[in-house]
């Protein structure tokens, strides 16, 4: 499939080949995109070096998405080695793994801001650094979740962190549709990846998805990655401004007590 054939691009985020970020990575790499990749400091890198080479990556940097001048480091290479982008995709999220533990009231501020710091401010800054160099018709997508809207156990601060990224989303679509750039967000039901698993309850979160979901299974990473190639690619022109779901209907459904109960009361995996 060539829907991707000359469109360059860059993802903040890929970090493993079982994350959500690897998954758009691949469908848009079979696609025919080339993708530059950055990672968060020397310590990742020997997990996204091999998966970028694998990709035939031109570009593969370190970026610290809270230091504007790694951001625009990144985009100044993109700018060198490809002139153009045509897509950006924002993978990046992190909060305190005490700030994702007990109750939501006991958010420190350094949790508050570290958490929306990275997750949702980081994209204002991308945003910012990719304007200039983006091709009209170009997209720019972020990773949400369903805690954006409503109270999902365990989430806490990480569920202000994306409805803050969400609404930012919404200011940046207008701001970069003057030039023809869009702006979504991609909302991914639970899926098992490395990150997901160090949210306590995780696996209940799973088994609560398959009962709530209208066709009654958890998201792939197939899935995920088909919804990001639409959002990257010519065919959503007309999309922007967006929280497009890939949840197997999850966030549309009602789940009743009885449901809950029986996933309160399971073990975990």
């Amino acid at each position: 499939m060539d829907l991707m054939k000359g469109k360059k691009g860059v993802i903040f985020g890929v970090s493993n080949t079982h994350g959500i970020a690897y998954g758009i990575a691949k469908q848009l790499h079979d696609a025919g995109a080339e993708i530059a990749f950055t990672y968060a400091g020397e310590p990742m890198e020997k997990r996204v070096r091999p998966i970028a080479e694998s990709m035939g990556a031109k570009i593969i940097m370190s970026c610290d998405v809270t230091k504007e001048d790694e951001v625009k480091a990144v985009f100044d290479e993109c700018e060198k080695i490809y002139g153009k982008l045509d897509f950006v995709v924002h993978a990046v999220a992190f909060a305190k793994k005490e700030d994702l533990m007990g109750r939501f009231v006991d958010t420190s501020a350094d949790g508050w801001n570290t958490a929306l710091g990275v997750s949702a401010y980081s994209l204002v800054t991308i945003c910012r650094n990719a304007e200039p160099i983006m091709n009209e018709g170009g997209s720019i997508f972020a990773l949400t979740y369903l805690g954006s809207v409503l109270s999902v156990p365990s989430y806490n601060v990480m569920g202000v962190a994306k409805a803050a990224l969400e609404s930012a989303m919404r200011f940046l679509a207008v701001d970069l549709g003057q030039k023809g750039i869009r702006v979504n967000c991609l909302s991914a039901g639970p899926v098992k990846t490395l990150a997901s698993m160090g949210i306590s309850g995780f696996s209940k979160m799973l088994k609560a998805a398959v009962l709530r979901a209208p066709l009654k299974r958890n998201v792939a990473l197939e899935d995920v990655g088909k919804a990001g190639l639409y959002l990257a690619s010519d065919l959503s022109s007309g999309t922007t401004g967006e929280v497009i779901y890939v949840d197997c209907g999850c966030h549309s459904a009602y789940s009743s007590t009885d449901e809950m109960d029986i996933i309160s009361n399971s073990p975990e995996i």
